[in-house]
């Protein structure tokens, strides 16, 4: 028997490619994909510092997790795919800022290449209520 799984659909995130959804709400956790930090209105990645992009991201994770019902405040875990550990500390003064304590379980790892040549990549896992009217 399956369990019910609804694709979540932001607006104001980039647009997924077709072999992927933006998140996914299942029972009572919405599951989202990584993001860049890449313009939602572009496509196009942010350039400047990779502290510019991780703050993109984080509000790309922001219009993702507000679309399935849910908001930064529930995230429970987040995973953080660096190309270079040396950014580690760059990375971390913008992403602290988005929540509050306790701040949700972490993983960063650092990957030899990631999308578009990006060199920050964030996904999370955020607890929802109820499920959200902008869902496909």
């Amino acid at each position: 028997m399956s369990i019910p799984k609804t694709a979540v659909k932001s607006p104001n995130a980039p647009t997924p490619p077709p072999f992927l959804s933006q998140a996914i709400v299942m029972g009572d956790y919405v599951f989202c994909s990584g993001q860049i930090g890449s313009n939602p209105e572009t496509g196009a990645l942010v350039q400047g510092s990779i502290q510019d992009r991780t703050r993109q991201i984080m509000s790309n994770l922001r219009a993702v997790l507000e679309s399935a019902g849910t908001s930064l405040d529930n995230v429970v875990k987040c995973n953080i795919f660096l190309t270079s550990m040396s950014d580690f500390g760059a990375v971390n003064e913008v992403y602290t800022t988005f929540f509050n304590a306790p701040m949700p379980a972490r993983t960063c790892v650092c990957v030899a290449a990631l999308p578009m040549g990006t060199d920050v990549e964030i996904e999370c896992i955020a607890g929802v209520r109820s499920p959200s009217s902008q869902k496909l």
